[in-house]
């Protein structure tokens, strides 16, 4: 009789340890990025990060989070990946100074992309300046995050890096808008329609991996996509987001983190997709 009982409760146990483990993360990355810092000079600089919040532990303790540095010893080439399909559509949109950094929130529905068969709603999309992700070691002047989330609150985010160069046509698109929001203490700003497709990936090409937020709370489990194309932005349209977050900084780059066991995927089409 007592294996009997013993049997729903061993069941009940078993049911409540996958439903902690298969919780879906979250893209809630914090709106009031005040509490942290990018300098380790700085108590609540990059390495402290998990101790400011007991929700943002992640950033100490994770053993999938981001940047990382994508060498190419631990870079697997695949061609079933598959290209980044995306349905980028036209959406009211507002730049929104966080603390740190610039992001552009999506208020309409912006589209998605399709990874797995699993549709990822664009979120926002905000920049970082150097990149927070390396090649082989080589850090660039500037990186996008555009942020997308599932049905069931999944994360995948498309990154793209830059060198300094030709001005970027989106940036160019956002200028006025960025010098606006330098010129004043506001923290938000209604920029009107912007069609996220001007936001250029110029390859079919690009590194998969697993990782984490870059900021907290370090969600890990994110889907990360890196366009290989490294493209190009001008000097003072990198200067331009970082004067308009009146930080006081001249970078809002995560610090490297240990790629542990993980492997990057690089999509390369196959003949017939060429």
């Amino acid at each position: 009789m007592a294996k009997l009982q013993m049997k729903p409760l061993v069941c009940i146990l078993f049911i409540v340890i996958i439903l902690q483990h298969s919780r879906p993360t979250t893209s809630q990355e914090v709106e009031d990025e005040s509490e942290f810092s990018y300098s380790e000079n700085n108590e609540g600089g990059p390495s402290r990060w998990g101790e400011i919040h007991e929700e943002w532990g992640a950033c100490s303790n994770g053993t999938m989070q981001s940047p990382i540095d994508m060498f190419n010893q631990r870079v697997q080439i695949v061609s079933h990946l598959g290209k980044l399909k995306r349905s980028y559509k036209p959406a009211n949109a507002t730049l929104r100074n966080r603390g740190h950094d610039m992001m552009l929130r999506f208020d309409g529905e912006a589209g998605a992309i399709e990874i797995n068969g699993t549709e990822y709603a664009l979120q926002q999309c905000h920049w970082h300046s150097p990149s927070e992700h390396t090649i082989n070691g080589r850090r660039f002047d500037l990186e996008a995050h555009l942020v997308h989330e599932s049905a069931d609150g999944k994360i995948a985010v498309v990154g793209i890096m830059y060198k300094i160069g030709r001005p970027d046509p989106f940036l160019l698109s956002l200028e006025e808008h960025l010098t606006a929001i330098t010129d004043t203490t506001e923290a938000e700003r209604a920029v009107g329609v912007m069609n996220p497709r001007g936001i250029k990936f110029g390859s079919r090409k690009y590194y998969r991996y697993i990782g984490s937020l870059t900021v907290p709370p370090c969600t890990e489990n994110v889907v990360w996509s890196f366009v290989q194309k490294v493209r190009t932005v001008t000097r003072e349209q990198v200067r331009l987001l970082r004067v308009a977050v009146h930080d006081d900084s001249d970078t809002n780059a995560r610090p490297l983190q240990p790629i542990n066991e993980r492997w990057i995927q690089l999509f390369r089409p196959d003949d017939k997709e060429n």
